[in-house]
């Protein structure tokens, strides 16, 4: 697998960007949030007056085998007709970019259907879908090195046009089903606890969804390693955004994280290089059952609470102004000094 080298972040400078945010003309802590982001992406980019450049939304869509124990509403076509859906710009993604000026990167990491070219989306094909983790791994560890370089190599590319803040979005039926098992597997909470409705399952849905879920762990015929659990169960959209999440961290870039789906992904890019949490910024808590348990799993807080669960990066997107006005408020207000008043706190 590739080696990232993905360093701690620097925190000599944690107590300059205390001082200079409690000196702003506000109380002391009055901008809650606002102040931890900017905290937080103060120390990312090593300085007092950080910025946001050129953001970009990456949407990596595949297909997975376990859509066959018929755990998801969504047939597999579905897949395929979104990100050709995307490329047209008339998505719920789309006009949530567009609106936030975001670039829209779509990626086929493994979609069942051949794609033409000329669409602008970027062919990183994979294999047309993973195995049926029922039965056997997902997907090889030769697999899961190609995707995770792949996304690498998407996000580099990105970098390289001078962006330092990312999001990334999913599309591939079924793929709740892969998240949950992740999500159980690393950090222990009951599968059941893990499950829910994803497209939509009724209740009987949800149940034969466990059992099938239940059965595939029960199978597992891989090691300990987190690697070998992740190229199990997981989606080729999955690994290749763990690949990119990695690499934005390697690079020093923020990483805002999306809901059910991209938090079981940073999850299991955090078995590998725990670090990776230290660049992270969480969207939104999702409307998916278990999203919420996840992030206390991993002592995080979502900036958003919308009931969404749409995936694409909807919720990421979304969460966007509320960072862009974190960095705004550590720049753009006065300090004490700066102005004539008189400190209240």
């Amino acid at each position: 697998m590739r080696e990232f080298h993905i360093k701690h972040i620097d925190h000599s400078i944690e107590r300059d960007v205390i001082n200079k945010i409690d000196n702003l003309t506000k109380p002391k802590g009055a901008l809650g949030r606002l102040e931890e982001l900017a905290l937080q992406i103060s120390l990312i980019q090593h300085t007092l007056s950080p910025e946001l450049h050129r953001p970009h939304n990456v949407l990596f869509a595949a297909d997975h085998g376990i859509l066959e124990e018929g755990v998801s509403v969504s047939p597999k076509e579905v897949t395929w007709q979104q990100l050709s859906h995307f490329s047209k710009g008339g998505a719920g993604i789309n006009f949530l970019c567009e609106q936030h000026d975001f670039k829209l990167v779509l990626v086929d990491a493994g979609v069942d259907y051949d794609i033409p070219a000329g669409h602008g989306i970027i062919d990183m094909k994979v294999r047309k879908g993973t195995r049926n983790f029922l039965h056997e791994a997902a997907m090889t560890a030769d697999e899961l090195d190609l995707c995770i370089e792949r996304g690498a190599k998407i996000v580099r590319d990105i970098y390289a046009e001078g962006c330092n803040v990312i999001s990334f979005g999913e599309m591939g039926s079924g793929n709740t089903s892969p998240s949950a098992v992740w999500m159980h597997l690393f950090t222990g909470i009951d599968l059941k606890k893990c499950i829910g409705a994803g497209a939509g399952l009724d209740s009987e849905g949800v149940r034969h969804k466990y059992e099938v879920l239940a059965k595939a762990v029960a199978n597992y015929k891989g090691d300990e390693k987190a690697a070998s659990k992740i190229a199990w169960f997981g989606g080729y959209e999955m690994a290749m955004a763990l690949g990119g999440m990695l690499q934005a961290a390697e690079l020093g870039m923020l990483i805002i994280v999306d809901g059910f789906i991209m938090t079981s992904v940073i999850l299991a890019a955090s078995q590998l290089h725990p670090e990776i949490l230290e660049y992270a910024v969480f969207g939104h808590q999702g409307d998916e059952s278990g999203h919420k348990l996840m992030l206390e799993a991993m002592g995080v807080k979502a900036i958003l609470h919308l009931d969404l669960r749409l995936g694409e990066g909807s919720g990421a997107v979304c969460a966007y102004p509320i960072i862009e006005s974190a960095v705004r408020m550590i720049n753009r207000m006065d300090s004490f000094r700066s102005v004539n008043v008189t400190k209240y706190f």
